[in-house]
């Protein structure tokens, strides 16, 4: 299922590397360290834990000010810092090299553009990125990383990283998380009519056709409303949630959205249920004034185990992150780091230490050890058909470290068991 470069892509390459502009795999620009490629150093990392060691680069491009995201994407980025320290005091990667993830850190605002033009200043001096965050953001770059086999790890999940062998995805996409949702409503609140609630783009869209493809399996009424990001920009997406009274609301949007439309829905006279796909929570929303609808009315669907869950993982990063405010941006973030470093390994136990030698091993590997954060076999990239349709559903839980408690463990509905993924989801909404 994942796709090869594209021979547009692999012309243009040549075609600047004739003019002296792209400088291809023998180019490290790391400083002036010896270089084996791109991001790769003979030198030691500048916080090197060894000094006897090379260095890998890795780049990390996210949300860290001003975006809708940015209350998850700081945390997603501490905790992959911390993963990536902790590798390095435990030997590194093959006894050879330590990662750095921290010189090459960019803000993308949740700006496509934004990050076209900070990717293209750090490309040259990493082997990969550690992060990507953003469904269409990291669409801005993927012809890039594609025609120059650059690895990248991204922070989210839409399907289209299906159908991507650059993309080493953790989880399962916001299409399979909103059918597993559907498919749980109808079960738990037989609920009959479904609307989605959604940003645009590879993220709403995605959730979205993925709450119809459940509905139409269900047999349920579905209706689709598409609302801009923005607590002051959901006035339609309330009234017609007020007016519609659907008996669920798939929720696609960024924390502050979510509860100004749960909030004042509710005031409004709702009284269904929203499942909110993962990045719609946040446990500052428990201070909010919307806290007491997200009680009475809100479930959180998810990817992965929140940040108290007993599994060796969670246990590992609870200890690399002492004192920080609980947030499951520290959970995903770790968790995403897993599938690099099995990558990274088996490059440099392959003995082709480039971003060509990367690509290739991410297609070796059939399974990621997650130290139980999540099943093996959601890192199966080996397996070019291979869609991992695993989701949790959460309730809020104020006693809890990060505001909810699972209550539906690992599942999968029958839509997404069902469901043949032959292209990304949003294109079929």
């Amino acid at each position: 299922m994942k796709s090869r470069c594209a021979v547009t892509y692999v012309a243009i390459a040549a075609l600047l590397s004739a003019c002296g502009v792209f400088r291809g795999d023998d180019q490290g620009s790391t400083g002036g360290a010896a270089a084996q490629a791109p991001g790769v150093t003979s030198e030691p990392c500048p916080s090197a834990v060894d000094s006897k060691k090379g260095c890998i680069y890795l780049g990390t491009i996210s949300d860290l000010t001003s975006g809708p995201f940015a209350a998850l994407a700081v945390p997603i980025t501490d905790a992959q810092k911390a993963f990536w320290a902790r590798v390095n005091k435990a030997g590194g990667i093959g006894g050879k090299y330590e990662v750095d993830v921290t010189k090459y850190v960019k803000d993308n605002k949740y700006n496509p553009e934004v990050h076209r033009q900070v990717y293209n200043e750090i490309k040259e001096h990493v082997l990969g990125l550690a992060q990507t965050l953003g469904s269409p953001t990291t669409a801005a770059i993927l012809g890039d990383l594609k025609a120059n086999d650059i690895v990248a790890a991204p922070a989210s999940w839409t399907s289209a990283w299906e159908f991507e062998d650059v993309i080493i995805e953790t989880g399962s996409n916001y299409c399979v998380e909103a059918m597993n949702s559907v498919d749980y409503a109808v079960d738990t609140y037989k609920v009959k009519t479904v609307m989605a609630v959604h940003l645009a783009g590879d993220y709403g869209a995605d959730a979205a056709a993925g709450a119809k493809f459940a509905a139409a399996r269900d047999g349920l009424t579905f209706t689709n409303v598409e609302t801009p990001s923005g607590a002051t920009e959901q006035g339609r997406a309330i009234t017609e949630i007020t007016k519609n009274k659907p008996d669920l609301v798939i929720l696609t949007t960024g924390p502050a959205d979510a509860a100004t439309i749960i909030g004042q829905a509710a005031a409004g006279g709702y009284k269904g249920r929203f499942i909110g796909t993962g990045p719609t929570w946040n446990p500052a929303l428990l201070k909010s004034p919307a806290a007491p609808a997200l009680k009475a009315l809100y479930e959180q669907s998810a990817p992965g185990k929140p940040w108290d869950a007993d599994t060796p993982g969670h246990k590992a990063m609870r200890a690399a992150l002492p004192g920080v405010t609980p947030n499951d941006g520290y959970t995903s973030g770790w968790a995403w780091a897993y599938p690099m470093k099995a990558a990274l390994d088996a490059m440099v136990a392959g003995g082709n230490v480039s971003r060509k030698g990367l690509l290739e091993a991410v297609k070796t590997l059939k399974s990621v050890d997650y130290e139980g954060m999540l099943p093996a076999e959601a890192g199966n990239y080996a397996d070019q058909t291979a869609v991992f349709r695993q989701t949790l559903i959460n309730k809020v839980d104020e006693k809890a470290p990060t505001g909810v408690t699972t209550v539906k463990d690992f599942f999968t509905g029958p839509t997404a068991k069902a469901h043949t993924f032959d292209g990304p989801c949003f294109a079929k909404l």
